[in-house]
């Protein structure tokens, strides 16, 4: 077994509710610590393992909100305190990510990491490991803001993009500018131009570079976590990140950083990815039966029925008859049958239902 790089660590992106999963994924349970695969691992428990082949696990932190602390420890039973970053209040990616980076600085100030979301799809994990290493080499050795950009296969508009330099050889190269998500006719340029990625929100760099251009780019923000630094990894960091967290402005680190910093540098992926956004996307993941159906757990009986994502508890009998393109999920008390052409529009049908019928229900 080889030894692991002990500089090498990871913050594990685990706060976020994922609305347009309901009725599994909810407010109380989201779906980062769901199976929705059906494949007997939860999404981060996937993203835990697929990390630990290249860090050691003592050094992979997992960042959540604080109502997620139990289901942390449950699922992932070897981490311990240390490595759970639990924020007091939902601030958007940028503020926990600088608080994580000055609690590692202080443990190790020759530390590179990797900022991974907790619930994306990623089959050829060597392929992964090999990039993820291959940054990890770049970000050692200069001073460089790093993303890991998806190669486009058709214009899609519910992803931010980044364009790169086009007269760079190199496998990494450096970053023109981030884009917006963009309608379809710009969506369908940027695929024309050959030089954009989709911008999967995975982020490597040395804890000095993030640590600096939080410094340089965002001086209130890094002031107020500046301040914390004598109680980070001691037993007062928990009054201080109570009494300061929820200062902190509600920004992106997209925003916050690699928007605005000129060291930014990108390395076209070479594995698979699916953010697992939607219903739909994860449909288009799993295999299908003879009628193109997607089936997690249940055993089901089809007739002139087709493309539907069907999901419910373990061996539940489904019967279904006359639905093309549907998204019929069984969970508790709420069954949703819904149109996948229709599929954003689940945020906005669960606030009907928490009017209607109660917040318990999201």
């Amino acid at each position: 077994m080889e030894k692991k790089n002990k500089n090498y660590y990871a913050i594990l992106m685990a706060g976020g509710v994922g609305s347009r999963f309901w009725p599994v994924s909810t407010e109380n349970f989201p779906k980062q610590f769901h199976d929705m695969l059906g494949t007997g691992d939860t999404l981060i428990q996937k993203t835990f393992n697929r990390l630990a082949t290249l860090i050691p696990k003592e050094n992979i932190f997992i960042l959540t909100n604080e109502r997620y602390n139990d289901l942390v420890f449950e699922q992932l039973p070897e981490v311990t305190k240390r490595q759970v970053v639990l924020e007091p209040a939902m601030r958007n990616t940028a503020p926990c990510i600088l608080y994580a980076s000055l609690k590692i600085q202080k443990e190790n100030k020759d530390a590179v990491m990797i900022v991974a979301p907790s619930d994306h799809w990623i089959e050829d994990e060597k392929a992964f490991t090999d990039n993820v290493q291959q940054s990890f080499n770049f970000c050692e050795n200069n001073d460089a803001l790093m993303t890991l950009g998806i190669t486009p296969t058709f214009p899609n508009t519910g992803y931010g993009y980044i364009e790169y330099d086009k007269a760079s050889e190199n496998d990494i190269k450096s970053v023109n500018q981030f884009r917006e998500k963009p309608d379809y006719k710009t969506a369908k340029s940027f695929i024309d131009q050959g030089n954009f990625l989709w911008n999967a929100g995975i982020f490597m760099w040395s804890v000095k570079s993030v640590v600096e251009a939080f410094q340089n780019n965002q001086p209130e923000l890094f002031q107020l976590f500046e301040k914390g630094i004598p109680t980070y990894n001691t037993d007062f960091e928990d009054d201080f990140i109570r009494d300061n967290y929820g200062k902190a402005e509600n920004i992106s680190v997209d925003y916050a950083l690699m928007e605005k910093s000129k060291n930014v540098f990108v390395l076209p992926a070479t594995f698979d990815w699916n953010d697992l956004g939607t219903w739909g996307s994860l449909y288009d993941k799993l295999d299908k039966d003879e009628n193109n159906n997607a089936v997690v757990n249940a055993r089901t009986l089809t007739e002139d029925a087709s493309g539907n994502m069907i999901r419910t508890k373990a061996d539940k009998v489904v019967v279904v008859d006359g639905l093309q393109d549907y998204i019929i999920v069984d969970k508790d008390e709420v069954l949703l049958i819904f149109p996948k052409t229709k599929e954003q529009d689940i945020k906005k049908v669960l606030q009907k239902v928490k009017a209607k019928f109660g917040d318990h229900l999201g």
